[in-house]
């Protein structure tokens, strides 16, 4: 059995991590545009009989998504007997209902995208609101990888006078979570959301915060306004300066400077997305979930 690891450019370092855990020898996709902007992407021939992970974080899922379908077929064409997806950032699962008439949903169509092409889906964590089950949406073998495990040790060991606080309740599976394996109290912010940019949070009791550290969570740090306005709540509180700790550093525009310049004693993140924030890896716990799939592939009757 042959197991190839095949990362996007922009995730190669994450590969290095995880390809002596999964027993598989890396072989980088290499990904540039043509002057029209067109993709061109191009791998090693030497897949005969290989059972393939392509890795491939979906922070950039609309410049990602055709170059994706690419790897994957011509893997296929050069003999690789199963492609899996491991994609520790899944993107459009926040557009899970039709907030508007006449908008399309997109977590469902972008699911059917993915599952056409690959055998298996690994990821981090991926944002779960409306839909209760990644299995709920892909019909093909998936894992999802839980990132609390490794928060709340990183939080335990480096901020033992912690107090999480999700900014809003859509955090709250998560602080609730990394709370329980790290034994740290923790409170949720209600929040009342009057636009993409207008967003009010209040902190339900003050007083059990006092003499504590605070560290936010969130899953997704977007465009960084609710954490924003979850600062200026807290610095009425004169609190500590916080930290943040986001599982997927997304940081649309210009919110990394704007949150580094808010009064955070720290930004730390998860590796799921390469950023400068990156301090909680998870490498291993993608390699074993990938492992996991990629056996059972491997024990399944091939198709006649």
């Amino acid at each position: 059995m042959t197991r190839v690891l095949m990362p996007f450019p922009a995730d190669a370092a994450l590969a290095s991590t995880m390809n002596q855990a999964m027993q598989a020898r890396i072989a980088p996709v290499a990904w540039r545009h043509f002057p029209d902007g067109e993709s061109l992407v191009t791998l090693e021939d030497s897949l005969a009989g290989a059972d393939v992970a392509i890795l491939a974080s979906l922070r950039h899922a609309d410049a990602l998504a055709l170059p994706l379908r690419f790897a994957a077929r011509t893997a296929r064409e050069f003999g690789a007997r199963s492609v899996g997806l491991i994609a520790p950032y899944l993107g459009y699962m926040r557009q899970d209902t039709r907030f508007h008439r006449g908008e399309a949903v997109s977590t469902p169509l972008f699911a059917q995208f993915l599952e056409e092409a690959f055998d298996w889906l690994v990821t981090v964590d991926p944002h779960l609101h409306r839909v209760e089950r990644l299995q709920s949406l892909y019909r093909i073998p998936t894992v999802h990888v839980s990132a609390t495990p490794a928060v709340a040790r990183w939080i335990a060991e480096t901020v033992p006078d912690a107090v999480l606080i999700g900014p809003d309740s859509e955090s709250e599976q998560w602080v609730a979570d990394i709370a329980a394996l790290s034994s740290m109290p923790y409170q949720v912010l209600a929040k009342e959301r009057h636009g993409d940019y207008d967003v009010r949070v209040s902190l339900p009791d003050p007083a059990a915060v006092a003499g504590r550290t605070p560290v936010l969570i969130d899953d997704i740090v977007s465009s960084g306004h609710t954490i924003l306005e979850t600062l200026a709540h807290l610095r009425r509180l004169s609190l500590p300066s916080p930290l943040l700790v986001a599982i997927h550093p997304v940081f649309a525009g210009d919110a990394y400077a704007r949150l580094q310049e808010a009064g955070l004693a720290r930004i730390v993140s998860t590796d799921t997305i390469s950023h400068p924030s990156n301090a909680i890896a998870l490498g291993a716990d993608l390699a074993a979930a990938a492992s996991t799939l990629m056996t059972a592939s491997t024990d399944s009757p091939e198709d006649p």
